[in-house]
């Protein structure tokens, strides 16, 4: 069973990819994450990600990268929207994702295209979302929680400013596959979200047979 999960940023997809993923017995990837080693590969050989050229060339990064705590840093999520616009960057980690997906026995990815470009035949499809301001509260909330400081403000135009990125890319947009489960999640709280994501994908298990 292969299980999409797409959805903007801070959104809780990967935590809801996580809990799929422990209720199903199934390997997940975030693939953000390689974005973000992307991004962050590009910082350390002191290039900029907007350009095309310098974020090809990080593509080459170490698998030791992905454990890289620096990876969560909020800094280095902005690093991985601006890099992920280049054509040539997606080409480079596309077979990466498909791989992992089509493992035997399945796998459950998140990002902002599985379900439309790495794994359109996935058995389970969610779109994972919250309204702007709910996304940028609790990105906020983690941050401030980590002693970082940080205007509400500035994490909220950040939020909007990703979000133009992944939406108005050439390449893979961010956009809800036409098959995909639209999981609102502005006024759940963890738990809430995670059932209702589990209670659709049991649901899709048993019409498929």
């Amino acid at each position: 069973m292969i299980i999409a999960v797409d959805g903007p940023t801070a959104s809780g997809k990967g935590t809801i990819a996580r809990a799929l993923a422990a209720h199903f017995g199934l390997p997940v990837l975030d693939t953000g994450l390689l974005y973000r080693a992307v991004g962050y590969q590009t910082q350390l050989n002191h290039g900029d990600p907007d350009n095309a050229t310098d974020a090809l060339a990080a593509c080459d990064f170490p698998n030791r990268l992905l454990d890289d705590p620096a990876l969560r840093f909020e800094s280095t999520g902005s690093l991985a929207s601006r890099a992920s616009v280049h054509p040539a960057v997606r080409a480079a980690l596309l077979q990466r994702q498909v791989d992992f997906a089509n493992q035997p026995g399945g796998a459950v990815l998140d990002g902002r295209d599985i379900g439309t470009v790495i794994a359109p035949h996935a058995d389970a499809k969610l779109f994972v979302t919250a309204s702007p301001e709910e996304r940028a509260r609790r990105r906020h909330a983690e941050m401030v929680a980590r002693g970082v400081e940080v205007s509400f403000d500035a994490v909220l135009a950040d939020v909007h400013a990703r979000d133009a990125r992944d939406t108005g890319r050439a390449d893979a947009p961010l956009l809800r596959a036409e098959d995909a489960m639209l999981l609102d999640n502005s006024e759940m709280d963890r738990d809430a979200a995670i059932a209702a994501a589990i209670a659709f994908v049991e649901e899709r298990r048993k019409a498929r047979g």
